[in-house]
């Protein structure tokens, strides 16, 4: 079968014939590939400042955001049957007993760095015709959300940015015993960044009933700007309205997503934070350059104001079931600004094209075209 792999010794992304899949288990599942996302990470790969191959071989298969329909089933799978539309998960468990995090079924925690991650550390992706997985690393999702089921990985990156949100506040008194729903009502969230995952998050946020920001370097009038609008949130441009004055056009920052990769947006909007806020960090930079920080007046702003700087990756099972079920709440609220984010489909050879020069808000390698 056909694959797109990563030749890290020649620093080479092309297309390849890969060994077909098989159902190696009892538990696993046989899936062909719909559609593959193609993300920031998958620029960073195919400009090699990261990731690696599996063990003993010449070339990792890259991607990690996929749709699929099941094609076959082992003896022992339960939840899946052939024709079932199903999302893979990321990152797999690390070999260590010692590991809490991965013994539990929380690897995205894990606290020996020795997991692995399909398409970027130690596993191939599904950026090809087909895959096996095992069903525990595999969500079935409603044929209804066919066309924008793609979304459901990078959206689980808001979903446990939000579950860490909730129970950080919790340390504060009057809100101990407050159900999930009611620490987010109200709150006055800022999306720094208007690409995918800012977007997704700023759905959830609007979803969870928060008066929402997005803040993005795109004019006001495009069309990212016209989709956050369109979910009932607003759009401040960053060419119009400087960081400076962004709290004061808020009314106060309480919560911050940060989607953007920028860190010096990051300080400044650390700097300018209300009292008990919670900076949400999810934007990997590629590195590379310095930047000068005041580091008494950011610590002392911090240490008076009780701020809280917190960053996630990847996700965990739950994360994975609420982005579903979210996902579908997004389709029957917003179903148009939900398919204007998909901008582009392409074929598998363009895809190293497409990570190193993405354009659109959400551009997808597509198998299968949606009938």
């Amino acid at each position: 079968m056909k694959a797109v792999a990563a030749f890290h010794a020649s620093r080479e992304v092309r297309v390849v014939r890969h060994p077909e899949p098989r159902l190696s288990h009892p538990t696993s599942v046989l899936v062909t590939t719909l559609e593959v996302g193609v993300c920031g990470t998958d620029g960073e790969l195919c400009a090699f400042h990261f990731g690696y191959a599996p063990a003993g071989e010449d070339y990792l298969i890259l991607g990690h955001e996929a749709l699929g329909v099941v094609e076959a089933v082992g003896e022992g799978v339960q939840g899946l049957a052939p024709g079932d539309l199903v999302i893979p998960s990321v990152r797999r468990p690390c070999p260590e007993a010692r590991c809490p995090a991965c013994r539990s079924g929380a690897q995205d925690y894990c606290v020996t760095g020795r997991y692995t991650e399909r398409g970027i550390f130690g596993a191939h992706g599904f950026l090809s015709e087909r895959f096996a997985e095992n069903e525990r690393y595999l969500y079935r999702i409603p044929v209804e959300l066919r066309a924008s089921g793609v979304l459901v990985e990078p959206l689980t990156i808001a979903e446990k940015g939000l579950r860490q949100y909730v129970s950080i506040q919790r340390r504060l008194p009057w809100l101990r015993d407050a159900d999930d729903r009611e620490i987010l009502r109200g709150r006055r969230a800022l999306v720094l960044g208007a690409g995918p995952v800012g977007l997704l998050a700023a759905m959830l946020l609007r979803l969870r009933q928060c008066e929402v920001t997005v803040y993005s370097r795109e004019e006001e009038g495009s069309n990212r700007g016209a989709l956050v609008r369109e979910i009932g949130a607003t759009y401040i441009s960053a060419r119009d309205v400087p960081v400076d004055a962004l709290a004061e056009r808020i009314g106060g920052i309480e919560l911050v997503y940060e989607a953007a990769g920028a860190p010096a947006l990051t300080l400044a909007v650390v700097e300018r934070m209300g009292p008990n806020g919670v900076f949400i960090l999810t934007g990997a930079t590629g590195g590379g350059g310095r930047l000068e920080v005041g580091a008494d007046a950011l610590l002392n702003r911090m240490v008076g104001g009780n701020l809280v700087l917190a960053g996630t990756v990847n996700a965990s099972h739950d994360d994975f079931t609420a982005a579903v079920e979210d996902l579908a709440a997004f389709d029957a609220a917003w179903p148009q600004a939900l398919r204007r984010m998909i901008t582009g489909r392409y074929p598998m050879e363009a895809f190293a094209e497409r990570a190193l020069n993405r354009t659109g808000i959400k551009e997808i390698i597509d198998f299968a075209p949606v009938s």
